[in-house]
């Protein structure tokens, strides 16, 4: 066997034959060797004060900007993000930066009266040194940035490992943030395991998106070394529908969720539960929206539904819906070699089946049936999986009963389970999630640690 890593390389998965990058894998020396000159640039970095960190995030959010036609057009060609989701994106990116450029200012701790005497009690939050960032491919910009923004406003460094399938992103992302910040300070590392493992094994605090698998070994390494991680990992999301919904906006926001960016994103509907009466009128409503939702190229404004990201993706799509009905298919392009798929609806799917039991990660969702609320709550959380759930009605108190039984981390009411509000923690429960959130105010705490200071005078 050889020792020899394979390259990276990324191709467009609407058009295989399009190879963005292909180089070698520089290896998990050259990974240590990243995080080593990331922990020589921290000091000067956390030591030139909140008004210069500040003014870097700005510029980074300005340079976002003025760069987002370019950024757009690069997230539809590398990972085949529809244009407008892209668009959307990339404006995102900027904002969570210029949101964190004023972290920078925030409280960094708080002064309390000793128990009794005098002197003085503080407590103060410190950067750890490197951050290691493990980001997946299919927010190619925001997820990189809602990590790395926080962490570089409160004094680290960072060393970031794109996924292979988002290295031109990454690379691109990382000249504007390196324009803004001293050398050393952001670090892209391009690779694959060889490189994040040992990003892993070295860094200071570790934050990781991207598969359950991985997150687990994530997971399991900064434990035993004892550092600050986070994991955010898979989804099998539920959309629970209740009679009085609005059934034909509740069926729009599903089929969107299910199908937006080829239901690539963690928070997209792998479960649509009916409850009692909703079933016929949103098995008929869906399945509309399904059928007329558009499959295209992504380049294409009105795309919705775009290719999976790779060939694997897309076998393991069809595999999982062989020989399932379905109540809605939307068809794929003709005459095209990229990896495209066809959103569907599927039912009569068995309780041991793997679209019950695991996130297949394309455009496809089992439509579940329940007599009530109490029996829909128990089906969603019956799987290992709890990052968010969709509630459809009318009922505030059916609403309040959803919000106080389920368990997932994120619930949505009268809305579609994908979106993010990056001024909100992020994260669920179970096995969809490992350690302290993501985003807003949550973010700035585990980029630091707390420390405790005791003062008393020097003379009783």
């Amino acid at each position: 066997m050889s020792d020899i890593a394979p390259p990276v390389v990324s191709r467009n998965p609407a058009d295989p034959s399009d190879i963005l990058v292909h180089l070698p894998a520089p290896g998990a020396p050259a990974a240590l060797n990243a995080v080593e000159r990331a922990r020589a640039a921290q000091p000067r970095w956390m030591l030139g004060g909140a008004a210069a960190r500040s003014a870097a995030l700005g510029a980074i959010a300005a340079g976002i900007e003025a760069a987002a036609d370019e950024l757009t057009a690069l997230a539809v060609r590398e990972v085949g993000k529809p244009v407008t989701e892209a668009r959307a994106e990339v404006a995102r990116a900027a904002a969570i930066w210029r949101y964190h450029a004023q972290a920078p200012y925030e409280p960094t701790g708080a002064v309390h009266e000793t128990a009794a005497g005098p002197g003085l009690l503080l407590t103060r939050r410190r950067p750890h040194g490197v951050a290691g960032l493990i980001t997946p491919w299919n927010f190619p910009f925001a997820i990189p940035s809602w990590k790395a923004a926080p962490a570089l406003a409160t004094g680290n460094t960072v060393v970031l490992k794109p996924a292979p399938e988002a290295t031109a992103c990454a690379q691109r992302l990382a000249e504007i943030i390196q324009h803004a910040v001293p050398a050393g300070v952001f670090t892209v590392l391009p690779g694959g395991a060889a490189e994040g493992n040992a990003v892993v094994s070295t860094a200071d605090a570790v934050s990781f998106t991207g598969s359950t698998v991985v997150g687990q070994l994530v997971t399991r390494t900064t434990t035993a070394r004892g550092i600050p991680a986070q994991a955010e990992m898979g989804g099998l999301n539920a959309a629970i529908v209740l009679p009085d919904a609005d059934i034909d906006t509740a069926a729009a926001q599903i089929a969107s969720a299910i199908a937006g960016y080829a239901g690539q994103k963690c928070t997209a509907t792998s479960r649509v539960i009916a409850v009692g009466a909703a079933l016929g009128p949103l098995r008929e409503a869906l399945a509309e929206r399904l059928r007329t939702l558009p499959v295209g190229d992504p380049a294409d404004p009105a795309t919705v539904c775009g290719p999976v990201i790779s060939e694997q993706a897309r076998d393991r799509v069809v595999e999982a819906r062989r020989a399932l009905p379905d109540v809605a298919a939307a068809p794929v392009p003709s005459g095209s070699d990229g990896w495209y798929v066809t959103p569907a609806l599927v039912t009569d799917v068995p309780l041991g089946h793997v679209l019950r039991r695991e996130e297949v990660f394309g455009p496809l969702a089992v439509l579940l049936t329940a007599d009530g609320l109490d029996e829909a709550v128990r089906i969603t959380n019956s799987v290992p999986y709890g990052l968010v759930t969709s509630v459809h009605t009318a009922s505030l108190d059916e609403a309040l009963h959803g919000l106080d039984h389920l368990d997932t981390g994120m619930i949505r009411v009268n809305a579609p389970s994908t979106g993010v509000d990056f001024h909100l923690p992020f994260g669920g429960t179970k096995a969809s999630s490992r350690g302290p959130r993501e985003q807003g105010h949550a973010a700035l705490d585990f980029y630091t640690s707390e420390r405790t200071y005791t003062l008393m005078p020097a003379r009783p």
